[in-house]
């Protein structure tokens, strides 16, 4: 159940895609010319090794949200990054950021590792970047090309973040940082993500998968 600060939350969220999107795509030709070289330089993005076990915690989240889970073919497989894409990227990371209350899940439910989408204003690494996919999705960004990850954070724990997949390369959104970067310049060990051919999961070739990302 959604409470009243959970819908107050996404409504500003929401809201603040939609400005700065409306504000760029008003200013026209201009505006996009000045904005290009604040884009990330193109790079590769992380090669796919074959498929990989889901996170339990995503499995159980899927069986509640499955609309959320679901990949369609049809959608783009990358974005085409443009300057006002990036500005609704970059916005949203950055309000999801400062607007939730990092929690663990073991503090929050009691468990280990549980999957949401943060609907009452709390949550942990995985909640955070499920409420920016939705919102991003809502937005018009394909959700196909925004697949959850799993890493090998710096403190050597397991960590989600939610990587986009674009013509520059693949990017990363992050609870730790508003610094939407590069997957090569996180630092992070990248295990797996979602595949963006069914409701699965392929390895990014890290050694070493953790069982649950747990952390804030």
């Amino acid at each position: 159940m959604t409470t009243g600060f959970g819908r107050a939350v996404k409504r500003v969220l929401v809201g603040a895609a939609m400005v700065s999107a409306a504000f760029l795509t008003a200013q026209g030709g201009g505006a996009a010319a000045q904005t290009l070289a604040a884009l990330p330089m193109p790079s590769s993005g992380a090669q796919e090794l074959g498929q990989a076990r889901p996170i339990v915690g995503w499995v159980e989240f899927c069986a509640r949200y499955a609309q959320e889970c679901a990949v369609d073919v049809s959608e783009p497989a990358q974005i085409s990054l443009t300057p006002r894409l990036w500005q609704t990227i970059t916005t949203v990371n950055r309000q999801v950021n400062t607007s939730l209350r990092a929690v663990t899940d073991q503090e929050h439910w009691g468990v280990p590792d549980r999957w949401d989408l943060a609907e009452d204003g709390s949550g942990d690494c995985e909640d955070f970047q499920l409420l920016k996919r939705k919102l991003l999705a809502e937005a018009g960004l394909p959700r196909r090309a925004m697949r959850m990850t799993v890493v090998i954070d710096e403190k050597g724990e397991g960590h989600a973040v939610l990587m986009i997949r674009t013509d520059r390369g693949d990017l990363v959104l992050d609870n730790k940082t508003s610094a939407v970067l590069p997957w090569h310049r996180t630092g992070y060990t990248f295990i797996k993500r979602e595949s963006q051919e069914a409701a699965a999961w392929v390895s990014l070739g890290g050694a070493t998968a953790p069982t649950v990302t747990a952390n804030r």
